[in-house]
């Protein structure tokens, strides 16, 4: 299946939709039913303890699924996470950011299922697992 949406227009979405988190994500890589994002792990993303928040986690795990969909339909503002499973397996660095894989893995009409992996830049052990159902608006008529 051909991409609907490249990494610039994806980035142009997201600025346009989003522009309160835009700067927070970079997508890394783009590809039939993957993509990688990442967060900009900043100061506000960190929790006590030193570590990235769980709230910072979803959302990436969350935008990454988003825009892995969108770059398969195309811009559809209005699609929505309907499910979402979220296990953190160990703790990220809280100095580097944190990279997700997310594969598409199934794509219908009406609901998107997506599985992404959460990783501190640079460490093969994944600190976290999203598992995540989104609602796909219907395409705009015309």
């Amino acid at each position: 299946m051909a991409l609907a949406m490249d990494r610039e227009a994806l980035e142009g979405f997201l600025e346009r939709e989003f522009p309160q988190v835009a700067a927070d994500f970079g997508i890394d890589r783009v590809a039939d039913h993957e993509i990688d994002v990442r967060l900009k792990v900043a100061e506000r993303h960190l929790r006590p303890g030193g570590t990235v928040s769980g709230p910072s986690m979803f959302a990436l795990a969350d935008v990454s699924i988003y825009l892995g969909i969108l770059a398969m339909i195309g811009p559809r503002a209005l699609a929505v996470t309907t499910n979402c499973s979220l296990d953190f397996m160990r703790k990220p660095a809280a100095d580097t950011d944190i990279v997700a894989k997310c594969r598409i893995l199934k794509l219908g009409r009406v609901l998107a299922v997506g599985d992404v992996l959460l990783f501190s830049e640079g460490v093969a052990d994944p600190v976290a697992r999203a598992s995540m159902t989104y609602s796909i608006p219907p395409a705009p008529a015309g």
